[in-house]
Order: structure tokens, then C-alpha cells, then sequence
């Protein structure tokens, strides 16, 4: 990016030259653009387990069989003005269950 000598504006590069789109200042010559980029190699992938659950675990009891965890996490399913809805799914038997206040 250049800006312009005169007004400190920013430079419109052209093809042949640069100008300025607030003072009309021309840099005369051909703009030279170049980019570096540096490609690094990754050897290592990470593999996770299928069942990998990121979700936190809390003490709550499942109404199916009875296991006291369960992962939990919560969603605005209703208006925003209304309090969010709390999901509860059994670490054990995988049941969900939802609460809403």
C-alpha cells in the first residue's frame, strides 16, 4: 500500500501508474507487486476418538436409568427475552432430557 506524498491519501495503483483520488498526484513507473508466502509442512495429525464429547459433565440423574452424570449445555429456543433452554444428555445411556425455566 503507498500513499500519496502530497495528502497522505491512500493510492489507487493502476496497471502503469499510481494516483491520487483526493489530489490527483500521479507516481509515474510501473508498480511492482510481490507476495511472500511461506508454506510450512505439517507431518502430525490429530486423531480423537469418536465419541470425543466437549460438552461439561454435571451431576444430574437420568429419568431412564438412573445414572447421576450427564453432559449439559444450553440453547435460546424461545425469544431472547426469555430464559434459555437447558439440555441434559446421560453420559451412560445417551438419553436427553430438557429443562426450561
Amino acid at each position: 500500500m503507498e500513499f500519496c506524498p502530497k495528502c497522505g491519501s491512500v493510492l489507487i495503483i493502476k496497471i502503469k501508474n499510481s494516483s491520487c483520488p483526493r489530489c490527483g498526484y500521479t507516481k509515474k513507473g510501473a508498480v511492482k507487486l510481490s507476495t511472500k508466502e511461506k508454506i510450512e509442512e505439517h507431518n502430525e495429525i490429530a486423531v480423537l476418538k469418536k465419541d470425543f464429547k466437549t460438552e461439561p459433565v454435571v451431576n444430574e440423574t437420568c429419568s431412564k436409568c438412573g445414572h447421576d452424570k450427564a453432559y449439559f449445555w444450553m440453547v435460546q429456543t424461545r425469544s431472547s427475552d426469555e430464559s434459555p433452554t437447558k439440555f441434559f444428555k446421560c453420559v451412560k445411556c445417551g438419553h436427553t432430557k430438557r429443562e426450561y425455566r
